[in-house]
């Protein structure tokens, strides 16, 4: 391990964060201290029995550094950021960090919309929630939509009126239709007026409204119309039971229960929190917290109040809790602050509140009890199938996989696909297309040997230009080379890639997935032979998905430029229809299919297209039978 004695030696002894640094400069551990002089010291004390999760991160420190802060809450605060930003290795993760639903009404426009929102953000428009299912805002908003005839395009009101037709909702009486210009602002503002109303609580209004209507209806005898008030009337009510406003009145709290595996020194938790608002038990969830190995469930539960309360906007006035957690008065101040009032964190000793405290921890070790055979199970067929690929190629470690396939018909718009595995697991953001520039017409080979230049050249520019200017962090999906390059087919198709890593200088294993006369997967060519595989083993299994997902990513790409081709030649041939008008028909038909069956009306609807214009689309394809073929 490296001396840091003459950098200990410079600690303030003050309150602030610490940031602990790897020989690649990544940050493994970022930590809070009352007093940095005796915290960041007692790293590189030879103390027995502080866990074996600190032991190897201490052996890993390269370097480490600090924030000086005016107070503990201070360091508290900026903690919690760092480690969101930079997600450590070390420190005690929420796994599943969710932002919560809101239901967002637009006051601020003129013809306000309720929308569904993830965020709660400074704006004009008025925000109820947060609630614990998306499902449900979900339907409370289409319920209100319905009721009130509310609109739920994105048009831009009064600025849209009349540019294009009512949409469907409109027809179907679910819209009052203000895009027609033929609504007055008043008379929607009314209509959201009372949507806020029962988005606020005050159900009653529209409780008796439905019933009278439901009742008038069936006196009647529209028993259809009478059938649809009835329904609505049925969801009003479920609301009614269900959906508060967050600052409504009575009990808000939350309720935390813990269990930990302590099985290894990376085992993971569970905390499951309750929620309960106005008094009433409104719903549950569980979040994994890793890398827990060694710590008291008190370190863990303040690690998880910090991570999770940071990202939910909405913090109860009480948190009950089957431990006291660590730093548990400065917890308290600093959720005070994010509320606004005063937060407590209470223990239940007795009564029903314990009783609530012991069923969440027995939730969250059910739940983790659950998970532990199907965490297993995923693990066999990720990174375990990716431990046989690599015993069977005799390779030390594969982490990155990257598998390439061509795609054309008889050599029309040849194209590539790179696919990505991380652990076993694809890695869609690193994938990447290719239209193969210099090949014309069907040579696969020649097509492999593009794509994989192409590829490999432009992760070495970018690996370049990151040395240039000294940056640490990835410039594109390209700068990561992989561990093992798997290529779709035998000995041609992996020389090609050995050639092109040769002509590069670059070192990178490169194995054949094999077929056999059926299609099927019968092993790897490696090294110059083929080795045969467990057809029942999870490394099998996964060469088998990565063949798969290579193939089908290569000819969705292929079909979609074959679509593009088709749409872009039939329109090219129609006199005055040039790019911006190609584009509006197929914004508005969304297929060559649906231009061709339009009316000359609907065609001229479209404001980009003059009615002469429409005429002459409308008898290219129907005048002409040639065309429609």
């Amino acid at each position: 391990m490296k001396d840091f004695s003459e950098d200990l030696k410079k600690l303030p002894a003050q309150p602030g964060v610490y940031i602990m640094h790897d020989e690649q400069d990544a940050i493994i551990y970022v930590g809070k201290a009352v007093n940095l002089h005796n915290r960041v010291r007692s790293y590189f004390r030879k103390i027995v029995g502080r866990g074996p999760q600190i032991d190897r991160m201490v052996k890993q420190i390269n370097r480490f550094e600090y924030i000086v802060t005016d107070s503990e809450l201070e360091a508290l605060i900026l903690e919690n950021n760092l480690i969101k930003e930079h997600r450590p290795k070390y420190n005690t993760m929420l796994k599943d960090d969710k932002t919560y639903p809101w239901i967002k009404v637009t006051v601020g426009e003129p013809y306000p919309r309720i929308l569904f929102s993830r965020q709660m953000k400074k704006d004009k428009a008025k925000y109820f929630g947060p609630f614990s299912s998306a499902q449900a805002v979900r339907q409370t908003i289409e319920l209100i939509n319905r009721m009130y005839g509310l609109r739920d395009c994105s048009r831009v009101l009064p600025r849209d009126f009349g540019k294009e037709r009512p949409c469907l909702n409109f027809h179907m009486d679910r819209c009052c239709g203000p895009c027609s210009g033929n609504v007055p602002e008043e008379e929607y503002r009314g209509k959201i007026d009372m949507a806020l109303e029962f988005l606020a609580g005050n159900y009653k209004p529209v409780i008796r409204d439905l019933t009278a209507k439901m009742e008038k209806a069936s006196e009647e005898m529209k028993f259809e119309e009478a059938i649809r008030w009835r329904d609505l009337l049925q969801s009003v009510q479920q609301v009614a039971q269900k959906q508060k406003m967050s600052e409504g009145v009575g009990e808000n709290r939350d309720i935390l229960g813990i269990a930990v595996e302590k099985e290894n020194a990376d085992a993971d938790g569970v905390v499951q929190v309750f929620f309960v608002r106005d008094g009433k038990l409104m719903g549950r969830e569980h979040h994994y917290m890793t890398h827990v190995g060694g710590q008291t469930p008190n370190a863990i539960l303040a690690e998880f109040i910090k991570q999770f309360y940071a990202a939910t906007p909405f913090v109860p006035r009480e948190i009950f809790l089957p431990m006291e957690p660590d730093d548990h008065r400065l917890l308290e101040e600093w959720l005070s602050a994010r509320r606004g009032s005063r937060v407590t964190l209470f223990v239940p000793k007795k009564g029903k509140k314990e009783k609530l405290v012991e069923l969440a921890g027995e939730n969250a070790a059910l739940i983790l009890q659950k998970d532990r055979e199907r965490l297993r199970r995923e693990e066999g067929r990720t990174i375990g199938a990716v431990k046989e690929i690599a015993q069977l190629l005799g390779l030390p470690a594969v982490r990155r996989m990257e598998a390439y396939d061509i795609s054309d018909i008889s050599g029309f718009a040849n194209v590539g696909s790179m696919v990505v595995y991380e652990n076993g697991k694809p890695k869609r953001s690193d994938y990447r297309k290719f239209r193969i520039k210099s090949v014309a017409g069907p040579n696969d080979y020649a097509c492999m040997r593009e794509v994989l230049t192409r590829r490999f050249r432009h992760g070495l520019e970018e690996q370049r230009e990151m040395e240039e200017k000294n940056l640490d962090a990835e410039l594109g999906s390209f700068t990561r080379f992989p561990d093992l390059i798997m290529m779709d087919g035998g000995r041609g198709q992996v020389n090609i890639a050995s050639a092109v890593l040769r002509e590069l200088d670059l070192d990178i294993p490169v194995c054949g997935m094999v077929k056999d006369d059926n299609h099927r997967t019968r092993g790897l060519y490696f090294n110059n032979e083929e080795l045969p595989i467990d057809t029942a083993g999870e490394g099998f299994k996964l060469i088998t998905r990565i063949q798969d997902e290579a193939h089908r990513f290569a000819i969705e790409y292929h079909r979609s430029l074959r679509s593009k081709a088709q749409v872009t030649s039939r329109l090219d041939a129609i006199p005055g229809v040039g790019p911006a008008r190609k584009k509006a028909l197929m914004r508005r038909f969304r297929s060559i299919e649906d231009i061709m069956a339009a009316t000359k009306e609907e065609l001229a609807a479209v404001p980009e297209i003059p009615e002469r214009q429409a005429e002459a689309i409308w008898e290219y394809f129907h005048k002409n039978s040639d065309n429609t073929e």
